[in-house]
């Protein structure tokens, strides 16, 4: 049997977690630069707050239900959730947790007798809210996608179920695919949703009352055969190992204010990269390619909240380095090569590729390999004190110092768990 744990509202529960006079109150997360509601308790729900919708649209609603509104915290919600991983690992064999979310992890419980099996679940709920104060549900079934199914139910309905479901007969398999309304079932999404609706398929029940030739045909391939198997209660998509080497590293950001001068732009762009290059070290590799994007107000009346066309540039450097410096000189030059005065922008990014160990750097006939054992342990230093404080603390100049396009967060909590100077007061 598989299992997912999923955090219930998980931003809204850890802004809760060290706010306990919020508990029964309504409460909703924003996203990057308070811009929409990313995640809801279930009292927002209750008063009817949308999922997803624009913050300055839901402004007014908010007030008048005495919703609570925090912008993201992501230090906190990274350590919180770490935390949760970590108590599944405490509880469980080795290879036996997958995380698949900030918020979810898929559980391998074969090694579970099935008589035990909600006694197991339901006291590895209670350890993890005890240990973390993080409210879960948990969904068992014979697959992934079925547990997705249970998980739903198991939240929907969290009076009845207490927040763990196990679909471990025909019948409750049945019964819960009938219960499941096809946009919901993993996968699908609500777009696809409606064309599935053209053919009748309206609940994941419904779908598997198709074949798989059909499912085959309509649902992708290969992907739409192996979803319709796991909705029939064969196991298709194993428990995947955590994945410690990535082969592409990203940094994008909205700014918080719009960005018209070439100085700023280059300390955004210097601060991203100088990110992407602590988790390129972090993974004790180096980068080859690096590509910079800018992301220009769209140039219409109206259109505040709209992008124009992304410009992007790439180069190849002569050796794959980690070096923060080495990288921000690259990164610099594109976004001269692609700024325009005039315009005004809205969002930039940097991308590492080309990524190799940092043990197996190739060489390069025409650029003789500098030593930079002491770049090395400069990085190293800067890396274990950055890590430490939870932020940039020691940065390049390039990075600047007052950064008036840093991403908003008006509303954000102190960062309790990761911050010497924002741990929670005891009165």
């Amino acid at each position: 049997m598989i299992g997912i744990v999923d955090c219930n509202s998980f931003y809204c529960a850890c802004e809760r977690l060290f706010k306990p006079d919020l508990l029964h109150k309504p409460v909703v997360v924003l996203s990057n630069n308070d811009g929409c509601i990313i995640s809801r308790s279930d009292e927002a729900k209750a008063v009817g707050i949308e999922m997803g919708s624009p913050y300055f649209m839901q402004k007014n609603d908010l007030k008048k239900n005495g919703v609570i509104t925090f912008s993201s915290n992501y230090h906190l919600y990274g350590d919180l959730s770490w935390r949760v991983m970590e108590t599944l690992r405490t509880m469980l064999p080795d290879g036996c947790v997958e995380v698949y979310s900030v918020d979810e992890s898929f559980i391998d419980l074969a090694h579970i007798e099935p008589t035990a099996l909600q006694s197991f679940t339901v006291s590895l709920k209670n350890i993890i809210e005890q240990w973390t104060g993080i409210s879960v549900s948990i969904g068992v079934a014979p697959t992934k996608a079925l547990s997705k199914v249970a998980n739903r139910l198991a939240k929907k309905n969290k009076q009845v179920t207490g927040c763990v479901l196990i679909l471990n007969t025909d019948k409750k398999i049945t019964q819960a695919l009938q219960k499941t309304p096809i946009a919901d079932v993993w996968g699908i999404g609500y777009q696809y949703a409606k064309k599935l609706s053209n053919y009748g398929i309206n609940t994941a029940y419904d779908l598997t009352l198709r074949t798989e030739n059909w499912a085959h045909q309509e649902l992708g391939g290969v992907v739409g055969a192996r979803l319709f198997r796991e909705l029939k209660g064969f196991p298709c998509i194993d428990m995947q190992s955590e994945r410690v080497t990535k082969h592409m590293i990203a940094t994008t950001r909205m700014f918080g204010n719009p960005v018209t001068t070439l100085h700023e732009l280059e300390e955004a762009v210097a601060t991203y990269t100088a990110r992407a290059a602590e988790k390129l070290r972090r993974q004790h590799a180096a980068a080859r390619g690096i590509t910079v994007l800018i992301v220009p107000k769209q140039e219409v009346k109206g259109s505040y909240y709209r992008h124009g066309p992304t410009k992007s540039g790439a180069v190849r450097l002569p050796l794959a380095t980690a070096l923060t410096n080495e990288l921000v000189k690259a990164a610099l030059e594109l976004v001269r090569s692609l700024f325009e005065a005039g315009k005004t922008y809205k969002k930039a990014g940097v991308i590492l590729s080309d990524i190799v160990p940092e043990t197996v750097i190739q060489g390069n006939l025409f650029a003789q390999a500098p030593d930079n054992t002491k770049a090395r342990a400069l990085m190293e230093a800067i890396d274990n004190i950055n890590f430490s404080m939870r932020g940039d603390i020691l940065k390049f100049a390039a990075s600047g110092t007052t950064r008036n396009w840093k991403m908003r967060q008006e509303m954000r909590s102190p960062c309790y768990t990761t911050r010497w100077e924002e741990l929670p007061l005891l009165k």
